[in-house]
């Protein structure tokens, strides 16, 4: 994928990976549109623009034709933005399920609606969604970000499928454990107790704009993490029993244990 002279619009810039990937995007000569709820709580960044997009609003795509109009050379979509909660099912809000599958999943797929008929017409385009390891492991603790993840996945293999004969293209980069504000302490002190690595935000921006760059479809990030979800796809009776095992201490912390 060629990044020169593309304009991208950036979703998820506040922080985090998608802050993260703003300065490599520029580095390899992108234009970068940054899009959030608040716009004026985003970092000022030379050569970035702003604008407002409000993800789990119901007029979504009202307001994505508002944005095309004022940025009609948009080329590339990398959605970057989530919502995600470490709790019980039980223990979750109505809202608070609404939101991750808001921002998570039906936002991700009211852009692709939106953008993929203009790259179309445009003779080139790109859509990059960035899901989770969880999207295609399921972990206790995480049901409602799980879902949302598993949904991205589906979505992209299927539009990326569905528009295989055009020049668009459609990317999935899964991240694994990542250090990044979104993590509240608890998260922090579980990944320690059960020994699972986070990276920093920088190492995976370097991942996605690799991803990019080297036209691949879909990229898994870590290990044993890679090795896992091709496990649980085959096996998933192996990751039940080892989970089986993590669960006394998922129960602690999901109780505000450390």
């Amino acid at each position: 994928m060629k990044l020169r002279d593309r304009t991208f619009l950036l979703l998820g810039a506040s922080g985090g990976i998608g802050q993260a990937l703003v300065k490599p995007l520029q580095a390899a000569g992108a234009r970068v549109i940054t899009a959030s709820r608040q716009p004026e709580n985003l970092s000022h960044q030379s050569g970035v623009a702003t604008a407002h997009l409000d993800l789990a609003a119901e007029d979504l795509d009202q307001q994505l034709i508002r944005l095309s109009e004022s940025y009609p050379d948009i080329d590339g979509v990398i959605h970057c933005a989530g919502q995600n909660r470490f709790a019980a099912l039980e223990d979750m809000t109505v809202s608070q399920i609404d939101a991750q599958l808001d921002v998570n999943l039906r936002s991700a797929m009211i852009l692709a609606r939106h953008f993929v008929p203009r790259f179309r017409q445009a003779g080139t385009g790109a859509l990059v969604f960035i899901g989770s390891t969880f999207g295609s492991i399921g972990f206790p603790g995480y049901t409602g970000y799980c879902a949302s993840k598993f949904g991205v996945r589906g979505f992209s293999e299927a539009l990326r499928r569905e528009l295989a004969d055009t020049p668009v293209q459609v990317v999935y980069v899964a991240p694994r454990a990542t250090q990044t504000a979104m993590n509240p302490t608890e998260v922090e002190e579980l990944n320690r107790a059960l020994g699972n690595k986070m990276d920093a935000p920088e190492q995976v921006a370097n991942h996605i704009l690799a991803a990019m760059q080297k036209d691949e479809r879909r990229r898994f990030l870590g290990w044993p993490e890679k090795a896992f979800v091709v496990i649980n796809g085959l096996f998933p009776k192996i990751v039940d029993k080892a989970m089986l095992k993590q669960l006394p201490v998922i129960h602690r912390f999901l109780k505000g244990g450390v």
